[in-house]
């Protein structure tokens, strides 16, 4: 299989598809790797390394694209990305499509097979290729939001920890999946006074066990949203539900009866977003103000640290690539029925419930899917 590794277009995006190692390990298995110039070089990689471990650099994104049977991506592709695809060419990526309606309507016309990352499941019901972002984005999001919290950045001047006599920052994490757990694990060692909401009690008794009391745990609900919004200096929203659009928690008069300067996080904002004030922003203008609180909702956070990241996500990608190099997308995903989650798009239909129900789509399973091609 001819597989194609394009740079990533994304405003900031400095991540990288596939490194060296993954593709010299792809190499060994008899596959041809096309690796757009200077697709690494955002994460230290040369062209010179990807060549000297076999694969072919050219020159531009339409090279790659015409020559490749699959497409290895970070970010979701760009509708001129999306118009390169065409019928039979397998995309692996990460895609959000319940979150945008135009990439889904323009994988549909390709006819392409789109597998998305962050649908493909593990056998204890997680996600095992959003994890890894999911920790990056987590821990990230306290950075994110400890700067914000700066006078300097439009925020009200607090220090996420205070200092001895001196009480610190309140942090309020929605959700108590990987990206909140790592939120409120950031949160802890800088000292905040943490609260972590789940609808999950088995979660959030284990959420409590890890930090022995060190950050209170409430169930979530819009009662309780209402009552701690107001007292948080910063708010972190990491909600998921695998597939679907998020669900707006947080409302637009709990953004008003937020102090000024106070700072929300959205990393749900892929999904898009779990504040009812959310809109989508990039690493070049990351913040907004509504109602004097501050926003920020990147939606490539990890993009922010593209070295760690591109490292943790292709530890995680490699298996799966080669499954779908080595055998053929069709039998790869008939043998795994957890990669079999992963399609979204094939041959002109959507695959996946979550999104099909939220953007109108008529569903077709994967299963069915498959039993046509």
């Amino acid at each position: 299989m001819k597989i194609g590794v394009p740079k990533e277009i994304k405003t900031l995006e400095f991540r990288v598809g596939m490194t060296p190692a993954g593709v010299h390990e792809v190499i060994g298995d008899g596959h041809e790797v096309i690796v757009e110039t200077n697709a690494g070089v955002g994460i230290g990689e040369t062209d010179a390394a990807y060549e000297a471990v076999g694969a072919t650099v050219v020159a531009t994104p339409e090279e790659v694209f015409a020559a490749a049977d699959m497409i290895v991506k970070v970010k979701e592709p760009q509708l001129h990305e999306c118009a390169m695809l065409r019928p039979g060419q397998v995309l692996f990526t990460y895609l959000h499509l319940a979150a945008d309606a135009d990439q889904t309507e323009a994988l549909i016309k390709s006819g392409s097979t789109a597998i998305a990352y962050e649908t493909v499941t593990a056998d204890d019901g997680s996600l095992p290729l959003l994890t890894p972002m999911s920790e990056v984005a987590g821990r990230l999001s306290i950075q994110a939001g400890a700067f914000a919290l700066q006078k300097a950045n439009g925020g009200c001047g607090k220090l996420l920890g205070g200092v001895p006599g001196v009480q610190p920052a309140n942090v309020l994490v929605i959700g108590g999946g990987v990206s909140g757990a790592n939120a409120a694990d950031m949160a802890v060692g800088l000292g905040a006074n943490v609260t972590i909401l789940d609808r999950s009690l088995p979660r959030l008794r284990e959420l409590d066990d890890i930090w022995g009391g060190r950050v209170h745990t409430v169930y979530s609900t819009k009662h309780a949203i209402d009552e701690l919004a107001p007292k948080a200096d910063l708010i972190i929203g990491a909600v998921l539900i695998a597939g679907a659009a998020a669900p707006k928690l947080v409302s637009a008069q709990n953004i008003k009866d937020m102090q000024p300067g106070s700072v929300m996080v959205d990393i749900s904002i892929d999904q898009g977003g779990c504040f009812e004030t959310s809109k989508p922003t990039s690493h070049a203008e990351p913040t907004y103000v509504v109602d004097d609180v501050v926003h920020y909702c990147v939606t490539n956070m990890p993009g922010a640290v593209p070295r760690t990241s591109t490292y943790a996500l292709t530890n995680a990608t490699l298996p799966f690539v080669k499954s779908l190099a080595n055998l053929g997308w069709k039998v790869a995903l008939e043998r795994d029925p957890h990669l079999a989650n992963g399609l979204n798009v094939h041959s002109g239909h959507v695959n996946h419930e979550a999104v099909a129900r939220d953007l109108g789509y008529d569903y077709l399973s994967a299963a069915d899917a498959l039993k046509a091609a």
